[in-house]
């Protein structure tokens, strides 16, 4: 029982946290959208939900902590909202870290990027998994370069450089197909040491294309709405400036 509640504390810290910070913010009468909540519960749900022995368990889990769970995550925008809620001198601390050197190299969606996907490499063409196993170490580490690459690519908390939507479009489209390739070769073959069924490589793997399939589509509509909303933006000031009426 201990255990158990020792592995879930930080999703109740984070979900406690998180509606604290919402609460601060509606007491004071600044609007904070319920759907986030939501959103953020929903991404801390699905961040623990727990894999099995089998590789296609282990997939399963993969793809919804490194993938989706930080998709809906990074919609419920908590860097914003801890920037709103934390008394002014936490916020210009954090505005510090935020817009760093290093803050911004690692927020650079090719970087982030590289990072993701070239991790997943290294641990499946490598000797690494057979090495490793499902250590909890592991999971966190997919769960953070997951966070970290959806946070790179979607740029809805303030960040030191606001990368253009071609970068973040690119990155995302290398990501993607790093994924597909590395799926690919594991229904061919398992990773190095490790001895699976052929069944289960297969579903596993095929869980690893589509299931990713699926989400990166999702963050490719993000960008593709942020295109249309800067478009959009672009338009109304130039009508303001030319005194032409926008398109419908």
């Amino acid at each position: 029982m201990s255990a158990h509640l020792g592995h879930h504390l930080p999703a109740l810290l984070a979900i406690m946290a998180y509606e604290t910070g919402a609460w601060r913010l509606r007491q004071r009468g600044d609007r904070w959208p319920p759907a986030r909540d939501v959103v953020f519960g929903a991404g801390v749900a699905v961040a623990l939900v727990p894999g099995t022995s089998s590789f296609t368990g282990h997939m399963l889990q993969h793809v919804l902590l490194g993938m989706l769970a930080p998709v809906l995550l990074v919609l419920a925008r908590p860097m914003t909202l801890l920037l709103r809620a934390v008394p002014t001198t936490a916020r210009r601390r954090l505005t510090r870290v935020l817009g760093s050197r290093p803050a911004g190299v690692l927020v650079f969606p090719p970087v982030a990027a590289v990072l993701e996907a070239g991790s997943l490499w290294l641990l499946y063409r490598t000797g690494r998994y057979a090495a490793i196993g499902d250590e909890p170490w592991l999971h966190l580490h997919v769960f953070l370069t997951g966070l970290l690459f959806t946070t790179a690519i979607c740029r809805l908390d303030p960040l030191r450089h606001r990368a253009g939507l071609g970068v973040r479009a690119g990155a995302l489209i290398g990501a993607a197909a790093a994924h597909a390739v590395l799926a690919k070769t594991l229904y061919v073959s398992a990773p190095p040491g490790v001895v699976l069924s052929v069944a289960d490589r297969q579903a596993g793997a095929e869980l690893m294309y589509y299931g990713g399939d699926v989400v990166e589509f999702g963050l490719a509509l993000i960008v593709a709405l942020q295109w249309y909303a800067a478009r959009g933006r672009e338009e109304a000031r130039s009508s303001r400036r030319t005194g032409v009426p926008r398109r419908a």
